[in-house]
């Protein structure tokens, strides 16, 4: 039989086994037990040996006692009952041996039923249930392409015909009539049977995608829990190649037809066991909850961490509530909305889950004291089946939570400390201006009227030698003083760029190199702290390139690019230059991050170095 195997997981524990449970579950066995019996009586029938009924009732019994100890075990995980499920469609076909025509019809008709349980199965596994609508549309593809190719296939099928002797696995000389078959053409059953197996190829290989691209986007935990899946998934890829071979070169593997019935049938048999294993031993919350954190990230938006925890929860419904922080509704939704919280009937745990009332089906998780939550959870019922599931999720929010907040709030301490850090440097520019001012207006001034002073006197005829050679003394050193002075008062704040602006004071400072300069900056006044600290970039450059980087030319050119003022000073030097601790360059760069701004040096050795300031001038 060309079948292929299939997956289980862990689920959620039960928190208590109704008589109802218990006695649906008997009442499953029973239905096995049956399927079993007919399944491998019907396989007799049709000339099946004692070997091949065993091993084909071994495998079906197989899936169907892993998947009922799975439910029982795992209620509110949806793989033990697909697995139930597998065990049961995989007799579906053996309806066939009985001989009876509608029973011949309804074989041919439902024998691949099982491949389309199994790769429902695969696409479930670990949850029990298909979130993703990708995953979704494959599945039912799946029984649609049983339902109702499967259905027009059976509608040409004739068991009689010599055609059909490569389109089955079960023959036998009692089944030569179908109850189902409406058209005798052998080339048109050959033609659908061709596209009804290449369309289960198809989907096949759609399956193996979507498993590759979870596995590749999981966890290491949930990968641990994905690793019995590589059986199945061997096994679908090997019998995709027997298939795809056997479909275009049939006489290729002639002789060999029974080893992939041998292979599949023997490998299915442990497949069930192991996954049951591992549904039993395996915690499912670990796996979810490494993915709920990573999925996340580490400051998610509410919208972020309420889409994650549908997601990985299985739960499209899931809503998360934040504290209002205001009169009214105590919690709203990510989008700001009232969000009504069901009445949680008896209380929270200690793992902070509390159940609506017994007859709705929502359920409310507190995330963080049950007295003064941080947040509320309101999901399916089903999910408080595995209350130490929900604990985890709970503090994995508040994780996600906290860890928000902190990022928020470093922002704001962040943002602070700049808007500080640039009135500080304001503050600075402004004492440094008044300095300048005074020193012009004041010291600078009277120390002109003395020298004008002196002047006067040391023309005047008749005067002693000596008073008129002090005079001149007293006049040469107050010229030297007013020098240094005016040098002073422009290292604090040079004037050119007060009256001006930064073009004309970037214009003196041209004049003023030892190396030639080209000057291109855009006309127009800034923010004095802009303009400032754009011209002390430019001066601390300009000197580099002159002492160190012995530089033939220098480019400096100002622009500004919306709400930002760029500097760009240019050099043909040596290059080699950095920003290392202590220097100018690095005493302006904490200057500019100061402000909000950013200063990069670029210099190769031996290509020139290239400084860029980009300062806010908005």
């Amino acid at each position: 039989m060309e079948r292929t195997a299939a997956a289980s997981s862990p689920g959620t524990r039960h928190a208590s086994r109704p008589p109802g449970r218990t006695l649906l579950l008997l009442a499953w066995t029973i239905a096995a037990l049956a399927a079993g019996v007919c399944g491998a009586w019907g396989y007799a029938r049709a000339g099946g040996g004692p070997g091949e009924v065993a091993r084909d009732v071994l495998v079906g019994w197989t899936y169907a006692a892993a998947g009922l100890v799975g439910w029982w075990r795992r209620p509110a995980n949806g793989t033990g009952r697909l697995m139930l499920a597998e065990g049961l469609t995989w007799f579906a076909g053996n309806l066939q041996g009985f001989g009876q025509p509608l029973l011949v019809g309804l074989g041919a008709w439902g024998e691949a039923l099982n491949l389309a349980v199994l790769g429902h199965l695969l696409l479930a596994f670990p949850e029990g249930r298909v979130t993703a609508r990708r995953e979704r549309f494959v599945a039912g593809a799946g029984y649609a392409l049983v339902l109702v190719g499967g259905l027009v296939r059976a509608m040409l099928y004739d068991p009689a015909g010599a055609s059909a002797a490569d389109s089955t696995y079960l023959l036998c000389d009692g089944c030569r009539r179908n109850a189902l078959l409406v058209v005798r053409d052998p080339g048109l059953f050959t033609a659908v049977d061709l596209c009804y197996r290449w369309a289960g190829a198809l989907l096949t290989l759609c399956i193996v995608v979507l498993l590759a691209a979870r596995w590749r986007l999981s966890s290491p935990a949930y990968r641990r829990l994905l690793l019995p899946s590589g059986v199945p998934l061997a096994l679908v890829a090997a019998f995709v190649g027997w298939e795809v071979v056997h479909l275009l070169a049939p006489g290729l593997l002639r002789g060999t037809e029974l080893l992939p019935v041998l292979l599949s049938d023997a490998a299915q048999a442990a497949v069930p066991v192991a996954f049951l294993a591992g549904l039993l031993r395996t915690r499912l919350r670990r796996a979810v909850v490494g993915n709920l954190v990573i999925a996340a990230g580490p400051a998610p938006t509410a919208h972020r961490l309420q889409a994650v925890l549908r997601e990985v929860l299985g739960d499209p419904v899931l809503r998360l509530g934040l504290p209002s922080g205001r009169a009214g509704p105590p919690y709203v939704d990510p989008d700001g909305r009232p969000l009504r919280v069901p009445a949680r009937a008896g209380g929270a745990g200690t793992d902070g889950t509390a159940r609506a009332g017994a007859s709705s089906d929502v359920a409310v998780t507190a995330v963080g004291p049950a007295t003064a939550p941080a947040a509320v959870l309101v999901h399916d019922r089903a999910l408080c089946d595995d209350p130490g599931l929900m604990a985890s999720v709970a503090a994995s929010v508040a994780l996600c939570l906290h860890n928000t907040r902190l990022v928020r709030d470093a922002g704001r301490s962040t943002a602070r400390t700049r808007a500080l850090q640039a009135r500080l440097l304001r503050a600075a520019d402004e004492e440094r201006r008044r300095l300048e001012r005074m020193l012009h207006d004041g010291a600078q001034a009277r120390l002109v009227f003395a020298l004008m002073t002196l002047s006067r006197a040391a023309g005047r005829p008749g005067g002693e030698p000596l008073l008129r050679a002090a005079v001149v003394e007293a006049e040469r050193t107050l010229r030297t003083a007013l020098a240094e002075l005016r040098d002073l008062a422009h290292g604090l704040h040079p004037a050119v760029l007060t009256r001006g602006g930064l073009g004309p004071a970037v214009d003196a400072l041209a004049e003023q190199a030892s190396v030639p300069v080209v000057v291109m900056a855009e006309p127009g006044r800034l923010p004095a702290l802009a303009e400032t600290t754009a011209y002390y970039v430019i001066c601390e450059a300009l000197t580099n390139a002159a002492k160190h980087a012995r530089a033939r030319a220098v480019t400096v050119e100002t622009r500004r690019q919306g709400d930002r003022l760029v500097v760009l000073v240019t050099d043909d030097g040596v290059g080699g230059a950095g920003l290392p601790a202590g220097s100018g360059l690095r005493k302006l760069a904490d200057r500019v991050a100061a402000m909000g701004g950013v200063l990069r040096v670029d210099s190769p050795a031996g290509g020139g170095t290239r400084v860029r300031a980009e300062l806010p001038c908005g």
